[in-house]
Formats: C-alpha cells, sequence, structure tokens
C-alpha cells in the first residue's frame, strides 16, 4: 500500500505509540484498541469499525519490519518537502507509481499491497541513470480474518477474492490471535518476470465464554460445591467440540488447585495439549435453617485451624 496515503497518515499516532516503540509494545497497543473498536464489541456501528480497520492498518504496517522501514523512509522524504500528487498535467504522480493494484475483498477480508515490486529507492533511481535491475519480485497481499475461538483450534480452510483470483487458504489447528500466515506466490505478480508476492493472511481469534488458551492447553474455571470439594466427587467438565468428560475431585481440594484432563487441548503440529480446570468452591448465597444447623455443628468440631495464620506471618516479615 505504498502510497499517497503513507505521507497523510501518522499510523503511530493512529496506535497511540512513539517512533521507537518496540514490537512487544506495539503488540499490546494494538490489541487493547483492536478490542476496543472490534465491530463484534461494536455492532453497527460504522464509526467503530472505520477506527478499527484505521488501526488494523496502521499494524500491519507497523508489524512488518521491512514495512515499517519503507514507511518511516517515505514519510522522512515528505516531511521534508518531496511530495507527488496525480492531478493535472497528465504526469504519472505518486499515486500512479504507488497505487492499488487489487480490489477489495469480501466477507472479513481487506487487502493492502506492501514488500516486493518497485520501491520508494526504484522510483528515484530511474532519474539516476542507474544500472538496470533485474527481475523484481511481485508485491504483498496483506489480508485479515476473524474466525471463532472453536474454528481457531480447529483449522479451517477460507477463501480470499483478490485481483489474482480465488486463493484458498488453509489455516492449521491451533492458530492463534494475531498469528500471521503465509502463502507463498499467490500476491501480485512480478511487473518484470520475476516471481510472485505473497499473501500474508492475519488472524484474530474471537473469546470463548468457557475456555482460555495456554500454548497447547486449553483452560477453564470449574465450580464445585463445598461439600464436593471437602468430602471429594467426580463431576462432569465440558470439552471443546465434543462430549463431556467425567473428573475425579479428591477429598479436601481446595480454591484454586489446577486438576488436568489428559489430551482434550489444542491438536496441532506442535502436539496435543490438556484441559486443565481450575478449581473453584462455590458457597451458597442462601440457606435453609436445616443447612444452617448443620453448618454450625460442623463449625464446632471443624479443626481449630487459622486458614490465614501463614498469611499473616508472611506479611509480618
Amino acid at each position: 500500500m505504498a502510497s499517497q496515503d503513507w505521507l497523510e497518515k501518522d499510523f503511530y499516532q493512529i496506535l497511540g505509540v512513539s517512533k521507537d516503540v518496540s514490537d512487544a509494545e506495539l503488540k499490546k497497543a494494538y490489541r487493547k484498541l483492536a478490542r476496543k473498536y472490534h465491530p463484534d464489541s461494536n455492532p453497527g456501528d460504522a464509526a467503530a469499525e472505520a477506527r478499527f480497520k484505521e488501526i488494523s492498518e496502521a499494524y500491519s504496517v507497523l508489524s512488518d519490519k521491512e514495512e515499517r522501514a519503507e514507511y518511516d523512509q517515505i514519510r522522512a522524504m515528505g516531511a521534508g518537502g518531496a511530495r507527488f500528487t496525480s492531478g493535472g498535467g497528465g504526469g504519472q504522480g505518486f499515486e500512479d507509481v504507488f497505487g492499488g493494484m487489487f480490489g477489495g475483498g469480501r466477507g472479513n477480508f481487506s487487502y493492502q499491497q506492501s514488500g516486493g515490486g518497485q520501491n520508494f529507492e526504484d522510483i528515484f533511481g530511474m532519474f539516476g541513470g542507474g544500472a538496470p535491475r533485474g527481475p523484481q519480485p511481485g508485491r504483498d497481499i496483506h489480508a485479515t480474518t476473524t474466525l471463532d475461538f472453536e474454528t481457531a483450534v480447529q483449522g479451517k480452510t477460507v477463501t480470499l477474492e483478490a485481483s489474482t483470483g480465488s486463493v484458498k487458504v488453509k489455516i492449521p489447528a491451533g492458530v492463534s490471535d494475531g498469528q500471521k500466515i503465509k502463502v507463498r506466490g499467490k500476491g501480485e505478480p512480478s511487473p518484470n518476470g520475476g516471481p510472485a508476492g505473497d499473501i500474508i493472511l492475519t488472524v484474530t481469534v474471537r473469546k470463548h465464554p468457557v475456555f482460555e488458551r495456554d500454548g497447547q492447553n486449553l483452560r477453564l474455571k470449574l465450580p464445585v460445591t463445598f461439600s464436593e470439594a471437602a468430602l471429594g466427587a467426580t463431576v462432569e467438565v465440558p470439552t471443546l467440540g465434543g462430549p463431556t468428560v467425567k473428573l475425579r475431585v479428591q477429598p479436601g481440594t481446595p480454591s484454586g488447585r489446577v486438576l488436568r484432563v489428559k489430551g482434550r487441548g489444542v491438536k496441532s503440529s506442535k502436539g496435543t495439549g490438556d484441559l486443565l480446570a481450575e478449581v473453584q468452591v462455590v458457597v451458597p448465597s442462601h440457606l435453609s435453617d436445616e443447612a444452617k444447623e448443620a453448618l454450625e455443628a460442623f463449625r464446632a468440631v471443624e479443626p481449630k485451624e487459622n486458614p490465614r495464620e501463614d498469611l499473616l506471618a508472611r506479611a509480618r516479615g
């Protein structure tokens, strides 16, 4: 997308970061803004959708080292007064040279051009009469797609629509939020006999109401009653996209203990993870008179231990 837009758009300002921002800080800033303005969080809000596209465009450029260097160079030259316009006189302007070479997408996909092809130095090299250059690679096509949590874990094949035609992209099982997938040779063709560019697909994964990713593992919060935790029980636990499983809660299990279900995590080329269930002891909000009497009787005979004793000792140092 190297174009007049790069002279006019301050991607650093759009993401609220400085020009020397690190990759980690850049990603953190992007994710925070993307969550805030994502269309799923703002249904029917055209302004939020436009802001989300602007944020995605800025991050797509700044997160790619080559594109970021090219963008910084173009902005630096623009600041020094080097401007190109495409109006009047019939001459070839900045937009004519760097302009869009492929149309929009469909569905959740958006596209832009980058990488390969004729860059900023090549344009000015033409005026310097330098040595002829060899075949240049075609431009890359950048696309984005949003997947639900289960689809991202299981994998999917999506279809992109670009000027090069329909392209099927296989998204591997276990893809994570923000991950980029490169499809070699499916980008823009070379202008002079070089290799075609690539498709760079960035995946956004929606949150799941129950499960979370932890590498190859899946995590969930497992509510149990006080009696189940104290006396032990066998409870039913959901799995992602499959039947429930039985899990044994041992007597005396406290809140926060993590129980493991082998092989029910993410299955990918990296291996198979587990399902990690974190126990949360649920205290009833309403008790019958009979239940209160039973608890009072239990309190009278329970071990006289102070569960906060270690906490207070550590706090005192």
